[in-house]
């Protein structure tokens, strides 16, 4: 079976979900392929609830993109008629000299962004929850929050129907390849041939593009029920955190909700395939992550509510992949964003549409390129990598 589109979106989650709304709200014919049925919790985007904050500590040129970001989820949320976004507020906490406390304070300064800066009195005055080291400080950001990512996926998927988007699910895209102007994109039920694709398939993407150094790693979601002062966890009274408890080690908080307070340890996980994953979390890793609940968020340390595991896909240096093909530029490449992507998408939906619609984007994604890693055109992020720069 043969079919036709403008674009083809080879996978679906947050990156995908948010180029098919976009794109097809500027009246493109577009086909949407998953091997799942979005949202699912098989990828990246799940687990419930997703950071969103402005202050951004990896580099400050993330700064308006993300605030583009607040605004497109904001018009989702209307449009889908259900909650997307709560601002709780954020803190982000360890030593003043660390690399999180330095960049989200460089961002905060570059962008002239709302913010406070706490000692460690301050932000235990300021949220009874937290317990940090006498001798760290904590960057307060008001305007910090959780989004919801099922529900963000499935508004933008809905959207992208709405305005004629054809979505096809249980359909893994198995090869792709440049076709003249366009690209041939081959799946079990046949090809499809199109202006131009999205390559967004998340943890397989190194499958499609093993020329590019992705890895793929494991990564454990947990829920504790509070004990205690158990409303201190509460949303209102307690925000949204990321931790550095050790040079350049992170783990990162929720408000309580349903299923508990959530808490991750950032990066860390094992490398892994996306088609064998070990979703069996071990007693070795609750306690891990238990000890940190217990030493800085004390009154989160009650019993085990609920365990997930997610794949980061991760470049070398922790920063996105946005952009053209080196050598194939009508595929455009989306992702992979190292496990801190979510909150940018309907913003990176929106670029992505601006470059095939009118061939450059309002967006400046200059340090996402596809060849920084080979010195070539488009590795100026060479010059500004790091975490916290």
């Amino acid at each position: 079976m043969s079919r036709s589109a403008d674009v083809v979106i080879v996978g679906l989650g947050a990156m995908g979900s948010a180029a098919a709304r976009a794109l097809s709200r500027r009246g493109l014919r577009v086909i949407g392929l998953d091997r799942f049925a979005p949202p699912h919790a098989l990828g990246s985007s799940h687990g419930d609830t997703r950071i969103i904050r402005e202050a951004y500590y990896e580099h400050p040129a993330y700064v308006p993109l993300v605030q583009r970001a607040y605004l497109l989820w904001e018009e989702i949320e209307r449009e889908a008629a259900r909650p997307l976004l709560s601002r709780t507020g954020g803190l982000m906490i360890g030593p003043r000299e660390g690399s999180l406390v330095r960049g989200a304070l460089a961002s905060a300064t570059a962008h002239a962004l709302p913010h406070e800066v706490l000692d460690a009195e301050g932000i235990a005055l300021r949220v009874p929850a937290f317990r940090p080291r006498a001798d760290w400080v904590g960057v307060y950001e008001p305007n910090d929050g959780v989004l919801r990512p099922e529900a963000g996926i499935a508004a933008m998927l809905a959207s992208a129907t709405r305005h004629g988007a054809a979505l096809h699910t249980g359909e893994p895209a198995l090869s792709w390849r440049a076709d003249g102007a366009g690209v041939k994109v081959r799946t079990a039920r046949g090809e499809i041939h199109a202006g131009a694709c999205v390559l967004s398939a998340g943890a397989w993407m190194p499958q499609l593009l093993p020329e590019l150094p992705l890895t793929v790693t494991r990564q454990v979601l947990f829920w504790f029920e509070p004990v205690g002062a158990r409303t201190a966890h509460d949303s209102g009274w307690c925000p949204i955190s990321i931790w550095e408890h050790a040079p350049e080690r992170f783990f990162y908080s929720f408000p309580r909700a349903e299923m508990g307070v959530k808490v991750a340890i950032h990066g860390e996980g094992l490398p892994a395939n996306p088609d064998a994953l070990d979703r069996n979390v071990t007693p070795a890793e609750v306690a891990e992550c238990r000890r940190l609940v217990q030493e800085y968020m004390p009154f989160a340390s009650g019993p085990l509510m609920s365990t997930a595991v997610c794949m980061y896909t991760n470049t070398p240096d922790g920063h996105f992949v946005l952009d053209r093909h080196p050598e194939s530029p009508q595929a455009i490449v989306v992702s992979a964003c190292s496990g801190h992507g979510f909150k940018f998408a309907p913003a990176i939906g929106e670029a992505i549409s601006d470059l095939i619609v009118e061939g450059s984007t309002r967006h400046d994604l200059s340090m996402f390129g596809a060849r920084r890693w080979s010195g070539g055109p488009g590795s100026g992020i060479a010059k500004i990598a790091g975490r916290g720069a």
